[in-house]
């Protein structure tokens, strides 16, 4: 049944930002710890990377308040963790301080605390919809998205049926059959050592399409912000409390697992939502590349008006020269003026808001 649209829903729009910080000691004890009892693929879903942070998020919040402005609340989802990012809010965004709020994934998992602590993101991702007070039409960003150019709230909603930035693709068939054909050969050859597929981006987005009837294609997303709805998603779980409990039960990324937003996506696609669109985002994977790499994405960028967010994977692997050179681009982005306060040498940033 297609849903009506609500024109002005576009009035309480909030982002939800997933974060965590995997140098804090007392959570690589805790992970440490349940890395031993689960034993999942360290070559993969835990590799340090997918849980350092170089403070990336403070960029993340400064681009949605930049150019974004007319997003209601921001959520911050953190595992007892507290970002560095309040002194520069304060400073260039005084008014949106109570904007912000820190959720923990204690509120997420009320009544499902037995699936805690856990440490994939997907697992986390199924549970957003659980926030307190969040809007019913939210924006979902991974720390490493940043916003580059001015967003309408059009961008991501037409009424309450969010715009759907993807496209349709055959069935990621080379990946599947590569992790059952490996699934086969450790079933019949029992000396093989334990074995663990890459729970990889696409397999992650089938699994969803999958579930929801798909078997030859799915609608497949890139690293960008995702328009949800709130309330078809939520009416989904509710009635299938069985797969969510077995999406969550996964203290480290899986295989098996789905992805929250390509669940969204098709529940969308099923329910009429004819908003779809190419992405506009460009993808940087920053490590182990050339010396101009980072420089060529940049030129990406600017030459193509119609890219409005980038994604940086890893941008902890990279030097502190690469990392500086990305960050003073998006200070440029951001018309943020690196000066040196006399006052003790500290930076001083200004962001004129005219």
């Amino acid at each position: 049944m297609v849903q009506e649209s609500n024109p002005d829903i576009n009035d309480s729009i909030d982002a939800v930002i997933a974060w965590v910080d995997g140098s804090d000691r007392s959570l690589m004890e805790k992970r440490g710890f349940f890395l031993g009892i689960n034993k999942p693929n360290r070559q993969w879903a835990t590799q340090p990377t997918r849980f350092t942070s170089v403070n990336e998020i403070k960029y993340c919040l400064l681009t949605i308040f930049h150019f974004a402005p007319f997003i209601r609340n921001v959520f911050i989802i953190t595992d007892g963790q507290k970002p560095d990012l309040f002194d520069d809010i304060k400073k260039f965004f005084p008014e949106r301080l109570s904007s912000i709020r820190i959720v923990d994934h204690k509120e997420l998992y009320s009544g499902f605390e037995e699936y805690l602590p856990t440490f994939s993101s997907r697992s986390i991702e199924t549970m957003l919809w659980r926030i307190k007070d969040l809007s019913d039409c939210f924006v979902y960003f991974n720390d490493d998205v940043f916003l580059i150019r001015n967003v309408r709230p059009e961008d991501w909603f037409t009424g309450d049926r969010p715009v759907l930035r993807g496209k349709w693709a055959p069935i990621p068939l080379h990946k599947i059959s590569w992790q059952y054909f490996q699934l086969l050969l450790k079933n019949v050859w029992h000396k093989l050592p334990p074995f663990f597929s890459r729970p990889s981006f696409h397999t992650g987005q089938w699994n969803s399409a999958f579930l929801l009837g798909a078997r030859l294609k799915y609608f497949t997303y890139s690293h960008t912000p995702h328009a949800l709805n709130k309330k078809v998603i939520e009416d989904f779980f509710i009635q299938k409390t069985d797969l969510l409990k077995k999406n969550i039960s996964y203290r480290f990324r899986h295989p098996s697992q789905f992805t929250l937003v390509s669940i969204s996506n098709h529940l969308q696609l099923q329910l009429g939502n004819k908003n779809v669109v190419k992405p506009d985002t460009i993808f940087f994977q920053p490590f182990g590349r050339s010396s101009n790499y980072i420089d060529r994405k940049i030129h990406q960028c600017e030459d193509n008006r119609e890219i409005k967010s980038v994604c940086v994977q890893s941008l902890d692997l990279c030097s502190p020269g690469q990392q500086t050179k990305l960050f003073d681009w998006l200070d440029k982005v951001l018309r943020v003026n690196r000066n040196t306060n006399s006052e003790g040498g500290k930076e001083k940033r200004e962001i004129p808001m005219e």
